[in-house]
């Protein structure tokens, strides 16, 4: 079995690369075994396990995640366990890849590429995007959409003038991109507006956007939070990543729960990418809260370059070698 650290992870993974294994995965996701997510209380934070099989692209693993939102320091597990191989095979795992948060680093780039395949198939023309919520994921939001599309100047928003300002300073630094602070939420332009926060409280509402634009609501993916407010909720499009999960645990669950909202009317991102499904309308919003294929998938995809490529450290199975590097 062979542990892949996170570093030797974000040297292996490219970008554009991951984008079109996460499109191949919408594609192939009818066909696909992928159980509810199991979300555990743990009081002052949470973890879940996913489980997936994609027959059509011959993967098969688990992805493990937890959130202590409260305390950036505190322990994680390893966040993927992905094999390139299906069950039928019944040899045992291959590959176990780790991954974690850092307080002051951006996360890794594989945990983005919904949002970005979301963007392409949604909306025309990338120039200006709105940030909500300025910290380790929304940098990396920026950077990744800056990436992939002409942005031209970002609109940034934080309840914590500091993380706002330290943002601004980085995406300047780092990326070259103009950016607006804004005291409030409030975008009179923007193409594409991301909302990256704890999901605690609404922090988006009808009267903040524009008629036309993409919402990428990223921060809700459990049932207890909430980022955008039921009237602006109601007046959009909805498109999910996963119909089923999205009406148990995602920003739009309260409203199917309630009855205001049929979660048939919601569009999985997956008929529009096998084009069984277009949207046309001017306020779309895309309710994300991550499926374990894509990872799953990536995951594959990164065990393979690194099988090529002889990357990787050689351990007995599920004995981890958790050194100083693998913990930092």
């Amino acid at each position: 079995m062979k542990f892949l650290p996170e570093d030797a992870v974000e040297r292996l993974l490219d970008p554009k690369e991951a984008v079109e294994v996460v499109e191949e995965v919408f594609r192939c996701k009818p066909e696909s075994v992928m159980p509810p997510k199991a979300i555990v209380d743990l009081g002052d934070g949470d973890f879940r396990t996913m489980p997936a099989y994609c027959p059509d692209l011959d993967v098969a693993g688990v992805k493990i995640v937890n959130s202590h939102p409260k305390d950036p320091r505190a322990p994680r597990p390893p966040r993927r366990h992905g094999r390139p191989r299906p069950p039928r095979s019944r040899d045992r795992p291959t590959h176990l890849h780790h991954g974690r948060h850092h307080p002051h680093r951006p996360p890794h780039r594989r945990r983005l590429r919904r949002r970005h395949l979301a963007t392409k198939h949604l909306t025309d023309d990338v120039r200006t995007i709105g940030i909500v919520g300025t910290g380790v994921q929304g940098r990396y939001q920026t950077l990744v959409h800056a990436e992939v599309f002409p942005v031209e100047r970002v609109l940034a928003h934080d309840v914590s003038s500091e993380a706002l300002e330290d943002s601004r300073r980085w995406v300047e630094r780092e990326l070259g991109l103009d950016v607006t602070e804004l005291n409030e939420p409030t975008f009179d332009r923007a193409d594409v507006i991301i909302t990256c926060t704890p999901g605690r409280e609404t922090v988006l509402n009808a009267d903040d956007v524009p008629e036309r634009c993409l919402i990428n609501a990223v921060g809700a993916d459990a049932p207890e939070k909430r980022e955008l407010d039921d009237r602006l909720l109601l007046n959009a499009t909805i498109v999910v990543d996963d119909r089923d999960q999205c009406a148990e645990a995602g920003e739009v669950s309260d409203l199917v729960r309630d009855g205001r909202l049929d979660k048939d009317d919601l569009i999985e991102l997956a008929e529009i990418v096998r084009g069984e499904a277009e949207v046309h309308d001017d306020l779309v919003i895309f309710d994300t809260t991550g499926i374990a294929l894509a990872d799953v998938a990536v995951g594959a995809h990164v065990a393979e370059k690194a099988e090529r490529l002889d990357v990787g450290i050689e351990i007995e199975p599920f004995e981890l070698p958790w050194t100083e590097h693998a913990r930092e």
